[in-house]
């Protein structure tokens, strides 16, 4: 079901996160993840800060999914919460959730929507809306952003 393959996403990007698996395992869902996904896919972050690389293999989502973990370093807990919503189109499914957690001994609480369209039991196509500044903020990466937003505009 859609529904599944979606929460899977969620589910994999906070065992990654959450930085509890050893290097086997964190191989063995990257794998997982990129498993998720078509070999040929759109996946677009539209609400990114800096720059909304269109991921289209699964190749480039297992290093953007790889990536992920550096970029969220102090996390002692990372989950996604919320529902799928159903659409008229059997193929398109809507996760609204929060991933919550806390990191640096902060509580967080990031919304999140993806609109994604999933066909034969993988994703060909997401648009990932996420609260990029919260994510920054969350893991203490706030400055590091505002100061690549300056060069970007600079």
């Amino acid at each position: 079901m859609p529904a599944d393959v979606v929460r899977a996403v969620a589910t994999g990007v906070s065992a990654l996160i959450a930085g509890q698996l050893t290097e086997q395992q964190k191989q063995a869902q990257l794998d997982h993840l990129a498993s998720l996904y078509a070999e040929h896919t759109d996946v677009r972050h539209p609400l990114a800060p800096l720059v909304d690389t269109p991921l289209r293999t699964r190749a480039e989502l297992r290093r953007h999914f790889a990536e992920g973990p550096g970029r969220a370093q102090g996390a002692e807990r990372f989950e996604a919460v919320g529902q799928v919503h159903e659409t008229s189109d059997p193929e398109v499914v809507i996760f609204e959730f929060s991933y919550v957690g806390s990191a640096n001994g902060r509580p967080f609480s990031l919304p999140c929507i993806f609109v994604t369209r999933v066909r034969d039991g993988v994703i060909v196509e997401s648009r990932d809306y996420a609260d990029h500044v919260g994510l920054a903020r969350a893991f203490g990466r706030l400055n590091n952003l505002a100061t690549a937003l300056a060069a970007e505009s600079g």
